[in-house]
């Protein structure tokens, strides 16, 4: 049975006390450290192309793929096992382990055996089983599952880590630093090393002409575990195979950096297979080191565990491209503020764990935290093989919906709302799925609707029934419409005067809630000599599409494109003010319309502060627009970043006079309906409360707040004293 709403808000305000603070400054430490990192790469988008070529090629051939590695690694004796699932691969490895009448284990850099839960198989088969990475040491100390994919104890500070060594161990010598706790744990385990009978890693990547395991580590503990024992397990999705050694240069450039922000960690090992390698005989004192033992045996287990389900699934494919680097997770918000033990499931945590957990899990595990997932689209940015990780997430979020019981009481709604969802869907995604219907409702009935929403009863029936938090302010609708506005009023500029035509496109908010934004962009385009028009068109699609609502969203964008055509017809612009509908645009249609349709759409679209830094490059008159000295403080929403689009806004308002400073905080933690529901009120506030930090600094505590997006407005809004405002309001002649 899945939390409660109140449940969940409850473990996840935990979390934020308990782990939050430590999860934060090790995810943005590695965030920073990439963004440096990449910035000296010649060519880092064509590194991150090839990559992805690669995987792409890989995983189309992954059935020759293995057929090959089998063939070089039982070549140079070595055995290949292809596990069809996790108890396969369980019962395998206690087999190898078994045959070798192995005491002992040790174990380094695998996520795969965490999936398949072997440590558990084999300690109850008698053995003693050593993670060897001290992050892995810590949490079988703890007894803790990992909240990070490459860093798991990134939750735990180093004073936790003290007290815990010091109440388990009670060492000789205080553990007052890190290098006191590294060097303690570096000890203890060589020991365990030293004395085991069987080395187990994962790999990074397996290169099927020469069966080479690749490993990219930050303490050389594989090599280690290899070294130190005469039999080597090696465990890896079939996702890690590569064709060629060759085509491991870009990942090795790549992986680093982008997970940790190192150009290149400290120890990258690729292992051969041998068939009669010796190594040294560590067991035995009357043995010097250096004299060799010479039976050497090595199994590579390949595991399916769904992954080939993956494959054959078009919309979740691209799950299998990913290298484990962790960079969606170092980039999201969500995560950097409450880390993987509340967005993450059963093994893997970040915004590609959905992917993960619902091929290797589950849909079940997977739901429970893929709401975490806001669509902000910056992971899609920094993952060095380009895996539309959003899209996974709202696929699955998709399908989780579409698996709601028809009987629950919210089928009552089914057929009263616009949508083309089942019934069943949760009351708060369709709620906030077809968020227009209840704009264009409370825009009607103004300003009564507004009185009656924010009432004592209508906000505990908000909150009881749909999850809207009480504590957020809800928007307060406008009794007459952008759009009707317009409508009445018509443009200023005639066509023959004008030096472009423009159509504004009216999304939900400017039109039912913020009119005066729509209304200061048309001034502001008319002041630099453009004929404006209105489109009758709906919502975007964006709405339902953060809901999971595929076939609504599919539905509302193909609806605005079309009442977007005859404008592009006229070879008219597109001018939007909210940028993640400008997004919905460039980015999302082209999943949803033809492919000429979305090229035309996106091609010809612009958002609203880049179009106007386009007319004033283009000869338009600066003096046109409201202009100064005043100092601003400038947030740009998310994706006007991951679109590249915020120096847009800044160099306006630079043209114009104004002395602008940038925040460098990349999410104000509101993200659309996200700040509004129960569950996720305290994390989005925790996420806000670092913007609101810097603009509360020495330099900014006195500037004027600018904000681009709607979600960030509000944010800022209930975040600081001053009342923050879109940029295009700012600039647009009185």
């Amino acid at each position: 049975m899945s939390e409660s709403r109140r449940e969940k808000a409850a473990r996840i305000r935990t979390l934020l006390d308990t782990e939050g603070d430590s999860v934060f400054e090790n995810t943005t430490t590695f965030n920073d450290g990439r963004y440096e990192s990449v910035a000296r790469l010649d060519d880092y988008e064509g590194l991150k192309d090839r990559a992805r070529a690669i995987k792409e090629d890989a995983i189309a051939d992954l059935p020759a793929l293995i057929e090959t590695v089998t063939a070089a690694v039982e070549e140079r004796g070595g055995s290949v096992y292809v596990a069809d699932d996790a108890a396969d691969a369980r019962e395998y490895v206690g087999e190898v382990v078994d045959e070798r009448d192995a005491e002992t284990v040790v174990k380094s850099k695998s996520m795969t055996t965490e999936e398949i839960e072997v440590n558990e198989h084999l300690e109850s088969q008698g053995v003693d089983v050593w993670e060897t990475d001290l992050g892995e040491f810590v949490l079988q100390v703890a007894d803790e599952a990992p909240s990070h994919i490459v860093a798991p104890a990134i939750h735990r500070s180093r004073e936790e880590i003290t007290t815990l060594f010091q109440e388990v161990f009670d060492p000789d010598e205080p553990l007052d630093s890190a290098d006191a706790l590294t060097n303690f744990a570096s000890e203890y385990l060589a020991e365990r090393v030293a004395a085991a009978d069987v080395g187990m890693t994962g790999a990074n990547f397996v290169v099927a002409d020469t069966g080479t395991i690749a490993l990219v580590t930050s303490e050389g503990n594989a090599r280690k575990s290899v070294a130190s024992t005469d039999t080597h397990v090696a465990v890896a999705g079939v996702e890690k195979l590569i064709p060629t050694l060759t085509d491991l240069q870009p990942f090795v450039e790549l992986i680093g950096r982008s997970g940790t922000g190192q150009d290149l960690t400290s120890y990258v090992s690729l292992l051969t297979p041998p068939g009669e390698t010796p190594v040294p005989d560590l067991t035995d004192d009357e043995t010097p080191i250096g004299e060799l033992s010479a039976d050497r045996d090595f199994h590579l287990v390949l595991l399916d565990n769904g992954r080939t389900g993956l494959r054959e699934d078009d919309q979740l494919r691209e799950t299998l491209y990913c290298i484990r680097c962790s960079a969606c997770l170092n980039s999201c918000s969500n995560f950097q503020h409450v880390g993987g033990h509340a967005f993450g499931g059963e093994t893997y945590s970040g915004g590609i764990a959905t992917g993960w957990e619902y091929g290797v899990h589950g849909q079940d595990s997977a739901a429970d935290f893929n709401d975490f997932c806001t669509g902000c689209s910056r992971c899609v940015n920094q993952c060095p093989v380009g895996i539309d990780i959003p899209w996974i997430n709202t696929v699955v979020r998709d399908r989780v919906n579409r698996g709601a019981d028809p009987d629950r009481f919210d089928h009552l709604v089914d057929g009263l709302t616009p949508d083309e969802e089942d019934a069943g869907l949760d009351v708060q995604k369709r709620f906030f799925g077809n968020f227009e219907t209840a704009a264009k409702l409370g825009s009607a009935l103004a300003p009564v609707s507004n009185w009656v929403a924010a009432s004592r009863p209508a906000r505990w029936a908000l909150e009881r029934v749909v999850g809207v938090d009480r504590r957020r302010d809800l928007p307060r609708f406008e009794r007459e419409t952008f759009r009707s506005w317009f409508a009445d009023r018509g443009p200023t500029v005639s066509e023959h005067e004008a030096v472009r035509e423009a159509v504004l496109y009216p999304d939900v908010y400017t039109n039912y809630v913020s009119t005066a934004r729509g209304k200061t962009a048309v001034r502001t385009l008319e002041a630099l000599d453009v004929h404006v028009r209105v489109a009758d068109a709906g919502e975007s699609g964006r709405a339902p599409l953060s809901q999971g609502m595929i076939r609504t969203a599919e539905e509302k964008a193909r609806a605005a494109a079309d009442a977007l055509a005859p404008h592009l017809d006229a070879g008219r612009d597109v001018v939007v003010v909210e940028p993640s509908d400008y997004a919905m645009f460039q980015r999302e249609n082209e999943r949803f319309l033809p492919t000429d349709d979305f090229e035309r759409l996106a091609e010809n679209s612009y958002e609203v502060m880049a179009y106007v830094h386009g007319l004033l490059a283009n000869g338009g008159d600066p003096d046109a627009l409201a202009g100064g000295d005043e100092a601003l403080a400038y947030h740009a929403h998310c994706q006007q970043r991951t679109l590249g689009l915020e120096g847009n806004t800044v160099a306006v308002l630079e043209t114009l006079g104004y002395d602008v400073a940038t925040s460098d905080v990349e999410c104000c933690g509101m993200a659309g309906s996200f700040g509004y529901k129960q569950e996720y009120y305290d994390l989005a506030m925790d996420v806000g409360d670092t913007l609101a930090a810097q603009f509360s600094d020495a330099e900014m505590a006195d500037r004027r707040v600018l904000a681009s997006g709607t979600s960030c407005l509000e944010q800022l809004d209930s975040l600081l004293t001053r009342r923050p405002t879109h940029p295009v309001e700012l600039v647009a002649p009185e």
